[in-house]
């Protein structure tokens, strides 16, 4: 394969990869930072010889390491690493390139939203690529809301007062004065947004796109069933990207009623020469990167547009290409043959053919190009498979004694959308002990809507005298820290009664312990003024800005009674309960690094005193949920390591779990662990009675418009279907034992040894180089 770009090239080259079948050329990079550093490579590459063109960049978490990569290299160009770099990715002989005659195209924007807040796209934009590149503005194409013509001169908070506006008046009659005027303010936005493509197509289109792909396999906020012939416009976008985008806005129900302004994908592709890249990192993207790259041009598939632009390409993590034809060749292919690859072979034939194991015939084997590289294929190939599935289904079943079980989180509820049901089971053995550790504070998942009704439930019932602690003499000096554990008690015993306003009330008494604590509050005035203080300063916030750090630390201590109480219907104390708001964790868009003092320190110390013999986390290296699961996950590796110098760790067993944001195959794991409904009804109701902040589903996955309990059931559920086709069905419900009779779900994780953890946490820190930068 040869590229137009020295950069790409020489990527490519390195990559070693040998063979590329889709439509469209795409280059695969070991990770994250990685990823950002090719695409800030071939940026400064194309501006070097483009100094008056014109670019188009994304907004997002994504673009991370690409605008940290341009900066670094800028700054560096003539020292001594940068010229390592350029040197060995063939742009030894490039002057510094020049950035601030290029104009810049702003991809895409909600509408309305002002450009004033920190959560806009036009604000990123002048933040990271006008001020942080140093471009010229007066080059720039932006979108403001603020500034978008509305009819009479009007803005758009006077035109459309709840943010909400209904397309259907394109088409039909204004009912109202108010609908007259908001049908020809629609118009006015769809006359500007075709002057914008004017003046797109008058700068000669777009030279330079960078773009990064949506979980529809968006491109923009071209959706799919986009027409590839669109152009600039005012458009709805659906559930996925709702979803998405429930994080930026302030939660689904905002995100629900955003409409958009974007880019088409004609804009895009409208010069034929233009250097388009869609870069993706993470195995959740995988099956949106195949589609994109391995059909023909398709409405459904809106990224497959760009196989029209000349030097097009997609830059990808190995996670976020490992369902491509050419990966999974590779993979069968190379290195010796193992049973997870005859039980990948086996299961993908099974569902490819949709039969049972058991009723594959030779020919049927021999037939399929990946079950046909089986060493000494046979029919007994898929009894071996059989045998090794129900292997790690018996492991799951399997009952522990005297163990000490340290359950880590990334966020609240990571635990039990991941391993709740062997959690819930292992704890019955009162010889057991365990402990419940999340590791940062949780805040972003709590609205400033839920917030706002939980203090306003404070307000009155301290009005009324119904949260009587406070009239304690020592509460506000000494009080206030005792009886946590009665808070949580009495929450779950109201929800036994049915009492919904006790339940309230029992959240508001944690509440003002809560934020005694944190505000140092010395009597129940000072208590009711902070309160009206807090309620001001909400009520005066856009949903999704960035709240003040006291305000952060009251809602992180709300996630952290959920939590609690979650524990508690299992019979865990409080005490058992832990809180580590590691420090990288800020709220903000680009987090922060782990750091040992900060973030690992914490983790060592309760290894030290609670001494585990079983550890379980989050697997997730290459950030295929929210970007705390990896950095959660490298803090907690660092620990293990630096522990294994102080212990002998010989008999820790580490389990890697996954939920709502990834998944494992049955080739993957090693542990398969029966789930009946009885668990998953166990699961769903303390989820729904104790993250009353998460019942609502502010920020939903995008498989799922609904609670994060009801996804994870769904997992477990196709998981069990998965593992049927190997095992057949009659295995489940013939079966001697019951309690694999009893199961209608199946939970996978991968049990490691810590040198198997610390091999695979090496493999994660290389990942992260250069992410430091």
């Amino acid at each position: 394969m040869k590229f137009n770009s020295v950069v790409e090239q020489k990527f490519f080259e390195l990559s070693g990869q040998y063979e590329m079948t889709g439509n469209i050329p795409y280059i695969i990079v070991d990770n994250f930072p990685k990823l950002g550093f090719l695409t800030a490579l071939r940026f400064l590459e194309w501006v070097g010889y483009n100094p008056n063109g014109v670019i188009s960049l994304p907004t997002g978490k994504t673009p991370e390491y690409f605008i940290k990569w341009t900066n670094y290299l800028l700054e560096n160009w003539d020292g001594k690493q940068v010229r390592g770099y350029r040197e060995t990715y063939g742009l030894s002989g490039m002057k510094k390139p020049v950035l601030n005659n290029l104009s810049f195209v702003q991809i895409d924007e909600f509408y309305p939203i002002s450009s004033m807040q920190k959560n806009s796209f036009n604000y990123y934009v002048k933040n990271y690529y006008i001020k942080g590149f140093g471009l010229n503005i007066s080059n720039a194409l932006l979108i403001n809301s603020d500034e978008i013509p509305l009819h009479g001169g009007m803005h758009f908070s006077e035109v459309f007062e709840d943010s909400k506006l209904d397309l259907s008046l394109r088409y039909r009659d204004a009912k109202t004065s108010t609908e007259l005027i908001q049908q020809k303010s629609i118009f006015s936005i769809d006359d500007w947004c075709t002057e914008y493509e004017e003046k797109v197509r008058e700068k000669g289109g777009i030279g330079f796109f960078l773009g990064g792909i949506g979980p529809d396999g968006h491109i923009a906020f071209n959706t799919r069933g986009s027409d590839r012939f669109s152009t600039t416009r005012l458009t709805p976008t659906n559930f996925e990207t709702q979803a998405q985008a429930a994080g930026d806005l302030g939660g689904i129900e905002i995100s629900k009623n955003r409409l958009v302004i974007t880019i088409g994908l004609e804009t895009i592709t409208y010069n034929k020469e233009a250097v388009a890249i869609v870069f993706a990192a993470g195995e959740a993207k995988a099956d949106v990167i195949k589609n994109a790259l391995e059909n023909k041009p398709s409405n459904v598939f809106p990224a497959t547009v760009l196989s029209k632009v000349n030097n097009s390409c997609f830059y990808l993590t190995k996670g976020a290409a490992v369902n491509l034809h050419d990966v999974e060749k590779k993979y069968y292919l190379e290195g010796e043959w193992t049973m997870a690859k005859s039980e990948k072979a086996v299961l993908n034939l099974c569902k490819r053919l949709n039969k049972y194991a058991h009723r594959l015939s030779l020919e049927d084997l021999k037939a399929d190009r990946y079950c046909s590289l089986i060493p000494n294929l046979s029919l007994n190939t898929v009894t071996e498979v059989k045998k090794s599935i129900e292997n790690k289904l018996l492991r799951g079943c399997k009952s522990e004694d005297n163990q000490m079980y340290y359950h880590t989180g990334p966020h609240h509820d990571d635990i039990m959308l991941g391993i709740l049901p062997h959690v819930h089971r292992v704890s019955r053995n009162e010889t057991n002990r365990s402990h419940f550790a999340v590791l940062t504070s949780g805040f972003t998942a709590v609205t400033n809507e839920f917030i706002l009704d939980v203090l306003i439930d404070t307000k009155m019932f301290l009005s009324t005298g119904l949260i009587e602690m406070v009239r304690y003499p020592d509460f506000f000096k000494e009080g206030y820290k005792h009886k946590w554990d009665k808070d949580v008690y009495h929450y779950l015993t109201k929800i036994a009664s049915g009492e919904p306003q006790e339940r309230r009330r029992g959240l508001c008494h944690r509440v003002v312990r809560a934020m005694v604590d944190i505000y140092s509050i010395a009597n129940e005035e000072e208590l009711k003024d902070k309160i009206e203080e807090n309620l001001t300063i909400l009520r005066n916030s856009y949903s999704g800005e960035k709240n003040p750090p006291e305000l952060q630390k009251l809602k992180g201590m709300i996630r952290e009674f959920e939590e609690e109480m979650v524990w508690a219907h299992f019979g865990f104390r409080v005490k058992n309960v832990h809180h580590l708001r590691l420090g990288f964790y800020t709220g903000d868009i680009f987090t922060e690094q782990p750091q040992k003092e900060r973030d690992v320190e914490p983790i060592i110390k309760q290894f030290r005193e609670l001494k585990p013999t079983v550890i379980s986390l989050a697997l997730d290296p290459e950030g295929s949920g929210p970007d705390t699961h990896y950095k959660v996950l490298q803090a907690i590796a660092e620990a293990v390591r630096s522990w294994s110098k102080e212990e002998d760790l010989s008999g820790l067993r580490i389990w890697g779990y996954r939920n709502v944001w990834f998944r494992f195959s049955p080739s993957e794991s090693n542990v398969i662990v029966p789930v009946s409904l009885n668990a998953m009804a166990v699961m769903d109701n303390s989820f729904t009675n104790c993250y009353l902040s998460q019942v609502d589903a502010s920020f939903p996955s995008y498989m799922h418009d609904g609670k994060f309990s009801d996804l994870a059931k769904k997992i477990w559920v196709d998981q069990l279907k998965d593992v049927q086709l190997i095992l057949g069905k009659d295995y489940f419900y013939q079966n001697e034992s019951p309690r694999i009779r009893t199961t209608h779900g199946l939970l996978f994780f991968k049990e490691m040894n810590v040198e198997e953890f610390l091999t695979q946490a090496r493999e994660l820190e290389k990942s992260m180089e250069g992410s430091n930068i």
